[in-house]
């Protein structure tokens, strides 16, 4: 049970910090306003989906509302889905969209996590 609560804090955190970055290096770095015109995306979905991660990863690490969790978790894999299919459609190289894999693969590792602490009870409960 700990090493579970070990693995969700790590991978969940992990996630949330680069959502984090992600929301800065899309609003301010020229490389990733570049990379959104290569893929044929517009500016202001750049905008949005900055707002977006950061907001999704506010509600990853916070404690109250299981289900607006739930929707994080399924708009991070939303977002890890589709930018795999962006990239690969636009001919981008497999280090490219290796990222967001990887990145999946790690959510995927917090939602499991997340699952299996909801089912076994706190420490609090046991005592």
């Amino acid at each position: 049970m700990k090493a579970t609560r070990i693995t969700y804090w790590i991978t969940t955190v992990i996630i949330a910090v680069m959502m984090v970055y992600s929301f800065y290096a899309y609003l301010t770095q020229a490389a990733i306003i570049q990379a959104f015109q290569h893929l044929g995306f517009p500016s202001y979905f750049r905008v949005e989906l900055a707002v977006a991660k950061l907001i999704g990863a506010i509600l990853l690490l916070q404690p109250f509302s299981k289900l607006a969790k739930e929707w994080a978790y399924a708009g991070f894999t939303i977002t890890f889905v589709s930018a795999v299919i962006a990239h690969v459609s636009s001919g981008d190289p497999a280090g490219v969209f290796m990222a967001p894999v990887i990145f999946l693969v790690i959510l995927g590792l917090s939602y499991f996590t997340y699952r299996k602490s909801l089912t076994q009870p706190s420490p609090l409960e046991r005592a």
